[in-house]
């Protein structure tokens, strides 16, 4: 069943760039739906193609645009299958179901594996949401196996045949598309890491960092460059600075388009503690033959052609990559079948197509 053929319409949180946002984006290109976005970014925007239908809430505060999507959702209370991605969002369309205010049908897909990435009282409200919201999801997508097994443990209330597995879409040809843009940064003359993403603990910079101070004197030329911007570049750079590794460990801040770095540097590396599942690493698969990532994620060890180390843990990363800077990339044939599996049209086709399949969903 064909998604243009459908009846389907998105909402994200913001159009700022993420991974989740840019895979709620090319599902919607892909199906030629409409977007709502609760809050218009003030820059680090995504890049919408021209022709893309797309709403805003608001410009102002992301509370504001909670507000007003309910007024933007007049014309998709009935009929059409809604999709989300984000865990509070899910469950405010989910709550606006069991209410009566929605009678569309809904999906949600799990951005991040919540119960195990948080503690505390950020954990709670978590919780609380799940419980409140989640009961009106028709169907909910998790990236990995393991992230669908973590959600069965923690969100017991939700019926194990309504929890799927689908894998991030990518889209192989505007990745390769970007990656021809000239690269004029003279911290890229010479050979370098290239890691990317928020500066967050989740990414484990601070291991990577580390891990690059044992490696850093066999290679006198080699420079680390991190993309990405966040609370945690203070700590960072303080790092840096101790390890006296200024001038070879580069916080480049936020990137517009990373995929030329990838193309260009020596290995791509994924360094997080824990992911749902990194799209960042997708991205460096697509251009570059040398990827190197932690087990962060459900699914990650059985990709082929990356090179894979234990999270968390320096020694581990100092050995794949030296191994990956020293014997470089094994045949990439399986990797881009690998890739080939994941376009965008695949990734809406097969959901709607389980959406569809599973007849006790439209009983809701």
């Amino acid at each position: 069943m064909s998604a243009v053929n459908q009846k389907v319409v998105f909402i994200s949180m913001s159009d700022m760039v993420g991974g989740a946002e840019n895979v709620l984006l090319m599902a919607a290109c892909a199906s030629e739906a409409p977007t709502i976005y609760l809050k218009k970014g003030a820059s680090g925007r995504l890049n919408i193609p021209a022709g893309q239908q797309v709403q805003y809430a608001t410009d102002k505060s992301m509370s504001a645009g909670f507000f007003k999507l309910i007024t933007l959702l007049k014309p998709y209370r009935s009929g059409f299958v809604i999709m989300s991605t984000h865990p509070y969002l899910n469950a405010y369309l989910g709550f606006l179901k069991r209410i009566g205010y929605l009678r569309s049908k809904l999906i949600v897909r799990e951005c991040t594996s919540v119960f195990t990435r948080y503690t505390g009282l950020k954990k709670l409200s978590y919780q609380l949401a799940y419980q409140l919201g989640y009961r009106g999801a028709n169907l909910v997508v998790c990236q990995t196996g393991l992230m669908r097994d973590q959600f069965l443990q923690h969100v017991s209330f939700v019926p194990a045949q309504k929890v799927i597995v689908l894998e991030n879409p990518v889209n192989l040809q505007q990745i390769i598309n970007k990656a021809e843009s000239p690269l004029n940064d003279p911290d890229t003359d010479a050979d370098f890491i290239c890691a990317a993403g928020r500066l967050i603990p989740e990414k484990g910079f601070l291991i990577l960092i580390n891990a690059f101070s044992y490696i850093e004197k066999q290679y006198p030329d080699l420079k680390l460059l991190i993309l990405g911007e966040g609370p945690e570049r203070h700590e960072l750079t303080q790092l840096i600075e101790a390890l006296g590794l200024q001038s070879r460990i580069i916080l480049k801040g936020r990137i517009d388009n990373p995929m030329p770095y990838f193309k260009q540097a020596k290995v791509c590396v994924v360094s997080s503690i824990k992911e749902g599942f990194p799209n960042v690493l997708l991205e460096m698969m697509s251009t570059n033959p040398v990827v190197v990532s932690t087990l962060c994620a459900g699914g990650i060890e059985t990709i082929p052609g990356i090179l894979k180390a234990e999270t968390n843990n320096v020694n581990a990363l100092v050995s794949v990559i030296k191994k990956a800077l020293d014997e470089g990339a094994d045949d990439k044939t399986d990797i881009q079948q690998y890739l080939n599996n994941r376009t965008p049209e695949i990734f809406i086709n097969s959901l709607l197509k389980s959406f569809h399949s599973l007849p006790t969903m439209n009983n809701l």
